[in-house]
Formats: structure tokens, C-alpha cells, sequence
């Protein structure tokens, strides 16, 4: 489970700061000799499917890293399954009422915020990497184009911005209870801990929502 998380954390920044080139608008490029000017967010996509050519085919590294994915999403819902039927097995009733003191909302939200955030990644791919929902012209390669179609609609943006703040509330209870997961825990570095997962989640929501928000107000 901690091992998965840290991967899919790993790809959730990376993918957010790739998302952000949305922010730096239109650059040059050479297109058949000829000076373009093209979104950078475009031409990120499409770099990413250029990746190890000519020594790999095209796209080719581009879906060996999403197979990857594949199978870290796999472990870590195999893991989060596995982890909640032990724990079914394991647990004895309380004798008084718990007071919660050494949990909080996001580590009993987990189970909820992982399945909300599962479904919210199928309609993230079904929207803007296969066009498959409905609403606005989605076109191949087009990432500027299809994020403005989609996030454009006030319903969609405001889906995709409660939904970043299920996966920052996930986000927050993984990278806190990780460290102890991988035997790093100690009462003195506790607080560092939950710095850092606080930070970590508030970062990437930031970030994630800023994008939404932006195409809601026109600012890209």
C-alpha cells in the first residue's frame, strides 16, 4: 500500500505540473520548417509521445509508463482490499464509545474518498483522453482545446474541483501514515510528518483546482 501510494503520488505531481503548462500560453514551435505558434500545454502532450525515439516507435514509452500505472492502481486497490478485509477480521467492538483522539476525518474517510476518486479518474480519462463524454468538440492531441471544452462547463469544473479535494484528503492521510507503513516512526519526527503530508495535499490541490478555476474565469 505505501509502496503504490508513493508511486502514484509521484505521478500526480508530475502530471499536475505538466497540466500547468496551460499557464504559459502560446510559444514557438517549428512545424515542417515553418515557425507556429502553438499552446505549450500541446506541445508537452506531444513530447511525451516522442519520448525515447527513434530508438522506441512512437508513443511506445508513452504507454509502457501507462501500463505501469495500470498495475500500481491494481496493487494499491488489491492492497486497500485486502487491508479492510483483515482489518473486518481482526476487529473486536469497542467497550466505550471511541473518541477519534489519534484519528481525523481523512483517515476515516479513507475507503470513501479512494472509491470517489477511482470513478472520478474513469470519467477523467473517458472526458479528456478518450472524448467519450459529450458536450463540447473533442479532438486528438488537441489538450488545450479539450480542457477549455470541458472545464469550460460550470458543472464538469466544479465535479473536477470537489473531486481534487477528496484525492487532497486522501492524499493527506497517505503521506502521513506512509512513513509508518515503511517502519519510519518516531514521535519526534511526528510532527515533520504531518507537515509535510499537509503540505504535499495542499499543494497539489492548489494546483490541480487552479486549473479548473482559471478556464471558469478566463484567465487562460
Amino acid at each position: 500500500m505505501a509502496l503504490t501510494g508513493l508511486g502514484l503520488i509521484g505521478f500526480i505531481v508530475a502530471h499536475m505540473l505538466g497540466n500547468l503548462k496551460l499557464w504559459i500560453g502560446e510559444v514557438e514551435e517549428v512545424v515542417d520548417g515553418e515557425v507556429v505558434m502553438t499552446q505549450d500545454i500541446d506541445v508537452y502532450a506531444h513530447f511525451l509521445r516522442e519520448i525515447g525515439e527513434p530508438l522506441f516507435p512512437y508513443g511506445s514509452v508513452l504507454w509502457i509508463a501507462r501500463i505501469g500505472l495500470i498495475v500500481m492502481f491494481g496493487l494499491h486497490i488489491h492492497s486497500a482490499y485486502t487491508l479492510t478485509r483483515l482489518n473486518a477480521a481482526s476487529n473486536v467492538r469497542y467497550q466505550s464509545k471511541p473518541d477519534w483522539l489519534a484519528s481525523n476525518f481523512a483517515s476515516r474517510t479513507m475507503r470513501v474518498s479512494g472509491v470517489i476518486v477511482l470513478f472520478y479518474l474513469f470519467f477523467h480519462l473517458a472526458d479528456l483522453t478518450w472524448g467519450f463524454i459529450p458536450g463540447y468538440d473533442w479532438e486528438y492531441g488537441e489538450v488545450y482545446n479539450n480542457l477549455q471544452g470541458s472545464l469550460g462547463n460550470p458543472i464538469v469544473a466544479i465535479f473536477y474541483i470537489v473531486a481534487n479535494i477528496l484525492l487532497a484528503l486522501h492524499i493527506f492521510h497517505g503521506a502521513w501514515s506512509l512513513f509508518q507503513s515503511l517502519g519510519i516512526n518516531n514521535p519526534r519526527y511526528n510532527a515533520a510528518r504531518r507537515y509535510f503530508a499537509a503540505g504535499l495535499a495542499l499543494f497539489i490541490l492548489v494546483g490541480n483546482v487552479s486549473i479548473p478555476i482559471s478556464i471558469l474565469a478566463g484567465w487562460v
